[in-house]
């Protein structure tokens, strides 16, 4: 029997699929387990059993066989592409040692460790040093050593998620490099771990040992152990090639491969993304991060919260969906959304609230609900436009991913407010798709990454600005968005200062 499938892993926020694609980017069979086992200690804690994660993997991909045992031994190869920023600590034989700390998490350290007076004094130079206390406090080991020290002590290796999950799979302590994303001693430039005179192992209580190796995107990293063959169903010895984090893998399957062409994610993080060979930071001092393309960055613009708010809108309002805004106009008749329900480090800082104005006694949910979906893209594209600036360039194309992708209002407003073709790829499974391109170049299905994206990736539907949405939409950001931000912030300062929120 001919070995023709990969199997991709997605171990996303809400749910762990098991996919399978054909070297063309066909998506052959699917099986989805949600994960609903989220937990919250303590206000603004986030986190999730461990080994749920793993359990989860294990049903989604015995389920796959059980739906269509003829493609079981047709798998060629694996690779996993995981949510980002999520961490667990293990022991000596990859056991949690308490639960992740997902990336939703929202503890501090309180007292994180000392620099030397020399970095200090650099940093103060460079007008940085707020950002590297944000750094310290938001690492989620900081605040382990601190209040948590018998776990500390005890843990043998700090892992992403990506990584545990590749133990498991592999019995081998490694990760990607394409997967790297959080509050770790990761050089971003370089594309390793940091040197060991670098700031980050003064700042994190860290030390390089209880970290995994290594290795790029489209390598071989190991195979399927006897253990996990049994768990999951997958065959004994099937090679696991490593691909990257779940925006990482999405830039690629959407088939962004340069910097002309870029990515919008539509998922519980609203992102824009660009793949260059260049590192380029988008915000001065926040990095790009890791591409899924070896040696490649994703320079990439964060809107937190981004589509998690029409599935608050949802939770709130009972309905959402395109239907709700047929016959809104553009501009929701003169109601304006700034997205910033969480607040970042900078553009938004850490002030940052939402905003709704222009209420009036026309207005529905209807109109929120339009009004979210062109806030977001307003605030997308003021992180293309800091892009395109930053590294003087001219991005000429989009493709969207993520569940909003499936939106065809959503699309169409993307369009019309960016000004340009707004293009829908052929698979919703984008990510799935991005670790399936990665592990058909480990295996040599195609010969290398520009190959396997020419082959696996295509455009299902593109939506073309329409001129007077176009129009509408310009005059709004550019004399009203562009400038709200700028004229609430000194009241969000004023409510943090009276109501201690956010912290």
């Amino acid at each position: 029997m001919s070995r023709d499938l990969l199997l991709a892993i997605d171990n996303g926020t809400q749910s762990v699929r098991a996919l399978l694609f054909d070297a063309g980017g066909n998506l052959v069979a699917k099986t989805r387990v949600a994960l609903d086992g989220y937990t919250s200690p303590q206000p603004g804690w986030h986190e999730h059993d461990a080994g749920a994660f793993w359990i989860a993997l294990c049903e989604a991909c015995r389920t796959l066989w059980q739906e269509r045992p003829d493609l079981r031994e047709r798998v060629a190869g694996l690779a996993v592409t995981t949510q980002r920023a999520t961490v667990i600590n293990v022991d000596a034989n990859g056991e949690p040692l308490r639960p992740a700390i997902t990336w939703l998490d929202q503890r501090k350290a309180s007292n994180p460790p000392h620099v030397s007076p020399l970095w200090r004094a650099a940093f103060a130079a460079a007008g940085v040093s707020e950002t590297i206390r944000y750094f310290q406090r938001e690492a989620e080991v900081n605040w382990l050593y601190e209040h948590e020290p018998q776990t500390w002590r005890a843990t043998q290796k700090y892992l992403l998620l990506s990584g545990f999950l590749l133990h498991k799979l592999s019995g081998r302590f490694v990760d990607s490099i394409g997967s790297q994303v959080g509050y770790i001693p990761f050089d971003y430039k370089a594309l390793r771990w940091a040197p060991p005179k670098d700031w980050k192992w003064q700042a994190l209580r860290i030390d390089r040992d209880v970290l995994p190796e290594l290795v790029s995107p489209g390598s071989i990293i190991g195979e399927i152990t006897d253990n996990a063959a049994a768990q999951t169903g997958i065959p004994t010895h099937t090679p696991i090639v490593a691909a990257a984090a779940d925006k990482a893998c999405e830039v690629l399957g959407a088939g962004c491969l340069d910097a002309s062409a870029a990515c919008l994610s539509y998922g519980t993080t609203a992102t824009i993304n660009l793949t260059s060979r260049r590192y380029l930071e988008a915000t001065p001092f926040i990095p790009p991060y890791p591409a899924a393309l070896p040696d490649a960055y994703n320079t990439e613009v964060q809107i937190f919260r981004g589509y998690w708010m029409v599935s608050w809108f949802k939770e709130q309002f009972g309905v959402w969906g395109d239907e709700l805004i047929a016959g809104i106009p553009p501009g929701s008749m003169g109601l304006m959304l700034q997205p910033f329900w969480s607040p970042g480090l900078k553009n938004p800082g850490p002030e940052a609230k939402g905003a709704i104005v222009g209420f009036g006694d026309v207005h529905t949910r209807s109109h929120v609900y339009r009004a979210i979906l062109e806030g977001l893209a307003f605030a997308l594209r003021e992180g293309k436009e800091r892009i395109e600036k930053r590294g003087r360039l001219q991005i000429s194309t989009l493709r969207v991913a993520g569940g909003g992708s499936q939106s065809d209002a959503a699309m169409q407003i993307t369009a019309d407010v960016f000004g340009l073709p707004a293009a829908r790829p052929h698979v919703y499974e984008t990510s799935g798709l991005g670790a399936a391109i990665a592990a058909a170049v480990g295996l040599g299905m195609h010969a290398n990454f520009e190959g396997a994206v020419s082959a696996m990736t295509r455009v299902a539907r593109t939506f073309e600005p329409i001129p007077e949405n176009r129009r509408i939409y310009d005059a709004l950001y550019r004399r009203v968005y562009r400038r709200m931000y700028a004229q609430l912030r000194p009241l969000y300062e004023e409510i943090r200062s009276i109501t201690g929120y956010p912290q």
